[in-house]
């Protein structure tokens, strides 16, 4: 069992100093000081961005393993009472980021102790998550190529599931998503002639009204959410002459996800040509869909089983975005939802609270995965 208390202690601190993506030096070295309690063969620091690596090598041949949390927080402004809420106004760990890390610590606690008995055993702390880009960076740094993994794990905390039970499924987990900016240019006029200029106004309204229903055609679960709109300016004696209309894209597979682009980015340009409008696109927020081999789905039941924690295998996949299948796109693993309660504020909610009872929990189901990849002496 891990030390609760210490690791308690560190969670909260670590909620208390949130980070938002791609600024997240501060906890990385809150992380770094820590983990060198549980003397790693080697840490790697600024792996794609603030990103670190430890490293326990048994120096024997084997395969290496990877364990991956996020250091990253989220723009929100949290209300709680707690005495370790948030120092920052504007920034709170209300997705639990503060616990997974936590976790990946009582990891490191454990493999101080028991070093694993062949191959590696890689603990990644990764950088901007939250804005999809992270887990590429990482993956693509080359200071990252010579840990590059066999097998990769990681896990989120889910409210609204069962305290302390596991969820997962082979193939999809979590959605594709991407989010698509849509600028829509015409020319100006006064308000009295409208005449005389070129309005997106048809083609905004239009488009408001045909991207939603482009997963009508698709046999698998796709979403286009419409979320912002902004025609013209606040300006009564001008007609406007441009638009911008936001959309979040999801979908189930990464190829789905092409095609659903093309199609948005199709319709967005025939009705801005039949309106005499020109059209630019912008991408954000690019998660890949995270999808589980059946290897690395069966090493976390298996994990599971053995450290008698409730496994339930999902119908479907979740509807949120992870970035973590930048891993799986590239080697054996999975990701497992970790259930936070039924009543348990939801994710990114401002009185979310990460559960401390799961730091045991999700520390067995890595260790005893680690166990049958790497044995630990």
């Amino acid at each position: 069992m891990p030390n609760l208390n210490s690791l308690q202690s560190f969670r909260q601190t670590l909620h208390r100093h949130p980070d938002l993506s791609g600024h997240e030096e501060a906890t990385a070295a809150r992380i770094r000081e820590k983990l060198a309690e549980y003397q790693p063969d080697q840490i790697v620091d600024n792996i794609g961005g603030a990103g670190l690596l430890a490293v326990y090598d048994s120096q024997k041949p084997g395969p290496t393993t990877l364990i991956r949390c996020e250091l990253d927080a989220l723009p929100i402004h949290e209300r709680s009472a707690q005495p370790y809420c948030s120092a920052h106004h504007g920034r709170a760990h209300a997705c639990g980021h503060d616990g997974h890390m936590t976790i990946v610590m009582a990891v490191a606690q454990a493999l101080s102790r028991s070093r694993p008995a062949s191959g590696r055993v890689i603990l990644l702390f990764q950088p901007a998550e939250e804005d999809g880009q992270g887990a590429r960076r990482v993956f693509t740094d080359p200071a990252f190529t010579p840990f590059r993994p066999d097998y990769s794990f990681a896990l989120h905390n889910v409210p609204g599931l069962p305290l302390g039970e596991v969820f997962t499924r082979p193939g999809p987990f979590n959605c594709a998503s991407r989010g698509l900016i849509i600028h829509l240019e015409g020319k100006t006029s006064h308000a009295a002639h409208p005449e005389e200029g070129i309005s997106p106004t048809g083609a905004l309204a239009r488009l408001m009204e045909q991207l939603p229903q482009l997963p009508d055609h698709f046999n698998e679960a796709t979403w286009v959410t419409l979320v912002h709109a902004k025609l013209g300016e606040k300006a009564f004696g001008t007609a406007p002459g441009d638009a911008v209309l936001m959309a979040t894209l999801r979908t189930e597979t990464n190829d789905a996800m092409t095609l659903l682009a093309d199609q948005a980015c199709a319709m967005a340009t025939a009705e801005a040509k039949a309106a005499g409008l020109s059209v630019r696109f912008e991408w954000e927020d690019d998660f890949l869909a995270s999808v589980n081999t059946a290897q690395g789905y069966q090493h976390i039941v298996t994990a599971c089983e053995e450290a008698c924690v409730p496994c339930h295998t999902m119908e479907e996949g979740f509807r949120w975005s992870e970035d973590f299948g930048v891993f799986t796109l590239n080697g054996e693993g999975a990701m497992f939802g970790l259930g936070a309660g039924i009543e348990h504020p939801q994710l990114h909610n401002p009185d979310y609270d990460f559960p401390d009872e799961l730091i045991p929990v999700g520390q067995s189901v890595f260790l005893n995965a680690i166990r049958r990849l790497n044995g630990m002496g």
